[in-house]
């Protein structure tokens, strides 16, 4: 099973961040049961010096091969769903785990737009794959929200319209699971700047992923810290 890592800068992280997606690669290497690989066709950390995703400052027990994603700095639903088909198809992808929205609200689309990106990002990649499966995380509000009233409505206004979304085109031959948020987020704890993740929020976000496909699809085990 191949696995894609899609998001923004949560997912991509930056130099000498762990990533939740080395936290969700440990837990697929302790717990998936059968063969698998994690694809994409970029695999660099964004470097804030360069302003580019150019840095390999990941830590050293994750393989090369495990860091592929489609990942990108301020990069949302809006940016996506344009590449997502042709990526899907030279990559070969099963599985999306997708973490999109908040760059997007932020700075790009309002939630109806948005909700647009996500049903076009969807489109493309069943165009590429008709069997392809995707987990979808809500967006998590960062620090903005607890100023900016209209940016929190947003943001709840666009979870709500992706709940929909995820109910209205789920398929049997092309599952949606949308990732339930983690409960115990707490933007002081888990995050480092009110927006990315540190180690705890790290955990946190591949456990929403993997709580998803294991209690849906039956793929992989209960996520645990390691």
């Amino acid at each position: 099973m191949r696995f894609l890592f899609v998001g923004d800068s949560m997912t991509i992280g930056r130099a000498g961040d762990y990533t939740w997606r080395y936290r969700m690669w440990q837990h697929l290497d302790a717990c998936f049961d059968g063969p698998y690989d994690i694809v994409g066709p970029r695999t660099g950390l964004y470097d804030a010096g360069a302003d580019a995703p150019v840095s390999a400052a990941y830590p050293a027990d994750f393989p090369a091969a495990a860091r592929r994603h489609l990942a990108g700095w301020g990069e949302g639903w809006l940016h996506m769903a344009p590449l997502i088909g042709e990526t899907v198809a030279e990559h070969r992808a099963d599985v999306l785990l997708v973490s999109l929205g908040l760059i997007d609200l932020g700075f790009y689309t309002d939630s109806s737009q948005t909700t647009a990106n996500v049903r076009a990002f969807i489109a493309g990649a069943r165009a590429a794959a008709p069997a392809i499966r995707m987990v979808l995380l809500p967006v998590i509000p960062n620090v903005r929200a607890r100023d900016d009233a209209p940016f929190a409505a947003e943001c709840e206004r666009f979870n709500e319209l992706l709940a929909k979304t995820v109910a209205d085109l789920d398929l049997p031959s092309s599952p949606l699971l949308l990732a339930s948020p983690p409960a115990s987020y707490s933007l002081d704890a888990d995050t480092y700047d009110g927006t990315h993740p540190g180690p705890s929020g790290e955990h946190k976000l591949a456990s929403a992923f993997a709580t998803a496909m294991h209690q849906a699809w039956g793929l992989g085990g209960r996520y645990r810290e390691r």
